[in-house]
């Protein structure tokens, strides 16, 4: 459906982004791509089988999205999912029973959660490690190499290129998947870095406006494409044709509140690394970040997302955050409004109290998702926000 792409496969993102899908529309020359909410198509006949049929097997919104995320992450194809938590689901259905998936210690909570359960009930063996370390190295064969950068949500980086070439060292048919959600196609690209498979939460920056649950899967492997495309045809994980079509409707400003959100994060994590009152600060925009060079290598910018850690007792989580007048304390990220998370309570809550502790998810860390507001009032809000603790 995207008539530019055979033209100008190598258009910049932001002109992907805000192309994706227009002037595509044969029936009306719509400008922008219409929305297709049938959930059967007509057959002409027996012998007439056409691309669409049934929407949970391909539906046009969804292929419109599709395309854009497999140019804005330069694979051959992408699968679009009903949340980023059927995105990991639908690439763990790729693998079998004696296979090694080998995970970072500190992914996000439900992934942790969902890795170990399913290799609890024996879907495929597991191991949790620390990929951070410079010294890092496999001990088995994995078959399948989860990276998850910037961690989420201490913030630690994953060298892509170096863990995709070490995988492949310890076997030759290791698949690597990368969770960009933290960053979007924007700031990373992985597959240009060794990775197989990206994948997204679309509720988070790809749509930006939280107001749609959707993920999505992008490979450079057409054999992948293809098992992919079975497996979620068949589990029916598929995202819906209206979230597709808000999700699309939000990656047109993708390029623009990314670097407007993350230029205000830049100036929140200064001031939040000079404040008597924060014990540490996570963000790999700061020089003083122990990864800070890998980001530098990898990532066209250190993104909207930091945590930081309380000084003071107990309570001054809760203090802080109910002394918050313009960040709202809410469960998500990336879109255009600031929000707080306390993972210990909330995101990472599943892990367990000894999977947090080894993740160094405390309970005085902190998560900010910073949007596009003026970056004085957000300041001012954490400045009197602090004086309260």
């Amino acid at each position: 459906m995207n008539k530019h792409k055979k033209d100008t496969p190598h258009r910049r993102r932001r002109t992907a982004a805000v192309q994706a899908g227009v002037g595509t529309d044969t029936s009306h020359q719509a400008v922008m791509p219409p929305l297709y909410l049938s959930s059967t198509f007509k057959i002409d006949g027996i012998d007439k089988r056409q691309p669409y049929e049934y929407s949970r097997t391909r539906n046009p919104s969804r292929d419109v999205l599709s395309e854009a995320l497999t140019e804005l992450e330069e694979g051959v194809g992408a699968c679009i999912t009903a949340s980023g938590m059927a995105a990991l689901t639908l690439i763990l259905h790729l693998l079998e029973p004696d296979d090694l998936v080998v995970a970072p210690f500190d992914c996000y909570g439900r992934s942790f959660w969902l890795l170990r359960a399913l290799a609890e009930k024996k879907h495929f063996k597991l191991k949790f490690v620390d990929m951070y370390d410079d010294g890092f190295a496999f001990d088995d064969a994995p078959r399948l190499v989860i990276i998850e950068t910037p961690s989420n949500p201490v913030m630690r980086i994953a060298d892509i290129a170096r863990i995709s070439k070490l995988a492949r060292e310890a076997n030759s048919e290791a698949l690597v998947a990368v969770d960009n959600t933290f960053l979007s196609p924007m700031l990373q690209q992985p597959l240009k870095l060794g990775a197989d498979i990206v994948w997204h939460s679309n509720t988070k920056f790809i749509n930006g406006h939280s107001d749609v649950v959707g993920g999505s899967v992008v490979t450079n492997n057409a054999g992948l494409l293809e098992q992919l495309n079975l497996w979620n045809n068949s589990l029916g994980t598929i995202g819906a044709p209206f979230d597709s079509y808000l999700t699309l409707r939000g990656l047109r400003t993708l390029e623009l509140r990314v670097h407007r959100a993350q230029e205000n994060a830049q100036a929140i994590a200064a001031f939040l690394d000079g404040h008597d009152k924060v014990s540490r600060v996570y963000y790999p925009g700061l020089q003083t970040h122990p990864s800070y060079e890998i980001a530098q290598t990898q990532q066209e910018g250190p993104g909207a997302m930091l945590s930081f850690e309380l000084a003071g007792d107990v309570s001054a989580p809760a203090t802080f955050v109910e002394a918050l007048e313009v960040f709202c304390l809410a469960q998500s990220l990336g879109g255009t409004e600031s929000l707080i998370n306390h993972p210990a309570s909330m995101t990472h809550v599943s892990m367990g109290p000894e999977a947090r502790a080894e993740a160094g998810v405390t309970d005085q860390l902190l998560r900010l998702s910073i949007g596009i507001e003026h970056v004085d009032d957000l300041i001012a809000d954490l400045s009197q926000a602090l004086e309260a603790v």
